[in-house]
């Protein structure tokens, strides 16, 4: 165990970036321990304009090197990035382009993620075409093409790709034919970029043994979301149907709900917490991400959490203590991780003032 510890600690670089050891397995150099998804600006927004151009500036990565993280998740969507027709948004692509500079001049690294499509969303599996329909998977790997052209300038030991976030096809092939055309499509022009793959149904660890990429590829990093215990990290979020109608309390460690608190719902919110409902403590978390540590040691690739967090409306109480947990398992298999988010939903920051949230703070940046 020590000798994979030793092994995933150098490839993930948990050192700072300017101290980072290199490794002689030919990868790109891009090292990263801990940072902060910079989601609903170029994602997951209906701002536009000056509204949207406001939202993120130079002081914000300014503070997020501050606060001691070492890199940058940016979620851009393709409605933001083109039109229906296909056509570029300049002004969307001239922010992304700030906002790689902005980290890059705060010695951040960015991993540059298509997060939303037209054919995919994650929250709406249901209606997905991206999965049966040969236009709409042409139009992706275009969409790489088109972004390996414009990012290509930028240094691999300072910028990566995450070619699509939360993939969810009924078929786990779907995912890895897509994917696999996608790496080629980068690696044509970008043989030693570092691209970051997740797994295939909201990337969870527990679909991490039908992941396939190519053996051979050494620049590649695995990535899973974590989120577990759910009626936690999502406890009253309006998107979760049912469970959002959940008002009780919630616990960790431990049983996550009371079961005796059924009798006072409703039939519908009873079946969705017993869906997500249980006994959660910091072995069970282990267990779970364990899935994933032995998939990415069988490539020989380095693993990386790519989005984990908790909604406000928990106590801050429960939340350190999980947070913490969190923290010493990632550190003890050396997982990089990317908070979710920076100033949003899920903040570390107050979103007005920017400042930091410090018992937060200092626990996801260990």
């Amino acid at each position: 165990m020590k000798q994979i510890l030793l092994t995933l600690t150098l490839l993930l670089g948990v050192f700072s970036c300017a101290e980072a050891p290199k490794t002689e397995t030919g990868l790109s150099g891009f090292t990263i321990k801990t940072g902060l998804n910079v989601s609903h600006w170029l994602s997951q927004s209906n701002s536009r304009g000056e509204e949207r151009a406001n939202y993120m500036q130079a002081e914000d990565f300014k503070v997020i090197a501050g606060m001691g993280f070492d890199h940058v998740r940016l979620p851009i969507d393709e409605e933001q990035m083109w039109d229906e027709e296909g056509n570029r948004n300049e002004e969307a692509f001239e922010l992304m382009h700030k906002a790689i500079h902005w980290a890059l001049d705060n010695k951040l690294r960015v991993i540059v993620d298509l997060h939303v499509l037209r054919s995919h969303h994650f929250n709406k599996s249901d209606s997905n075409k991206l999965w049966e329909d040969p236009v709409a998977q042409q139009q992706f790997w275009s969409f790489w093409d088109q972004l390996s052209d414009e990012l290509v300038e930028y240094p691999i030991d300072s910028l990566a790709y995450e070619l699509m976030n939360e993939a969810v096809a009924d078929d786990p092939e779907d995912w890895n034919n897509l994917i696999a055309k996608g790496i080629a499509t980068v690696r044509a022009k970008e043989p030693t970029r570092t691209i970051v793959v997740g797994s295939n149904r909201w990337q969870m660890t527990s679909t991490f043994k039908d992941l396939r990429v190519p053996k051979d590829d050494k620049n590649l990093i695995l990535s899973f979301h974590f989120y577990d215990p759910f009626l936690i990290s999502h406890y009253k979020a309006h998107w979760t149907g049912e469970l959002s109608k959940f008002d009780g309390e919630v616990n960790y460690p431990g049983q996550t709900v009371d079961t005796t608190v059924y009798a006072n719902y409703p039939k519908e919110v009873v079946e969705a917490l017993k869906s997500n409902n249980g006994v959660y403590n910091k072995e069970v978390l282990e267990e779970r991400i364990l899935l994933a540590v032995k998939v990415a040691e069988e490539y020989g690739l380095p693993l990386y959490c790519g989005e984990y967090g908790m909604l406000p409306t928990t106590s801050l109480e429960i939340r350190t203590r999980l947070y913490q947990d969190e923290t010493d398992i990632f550190n003890k298999y050396g997982i990089a991780r990317t908070h979710w988010n920076y100033k949003n939903d899920f903040p570390v920051v107050d979103p007005v003032t920017l400042e930091p949230i410090d018992e937060i703070v200092s626990i996801i940046t260990q």
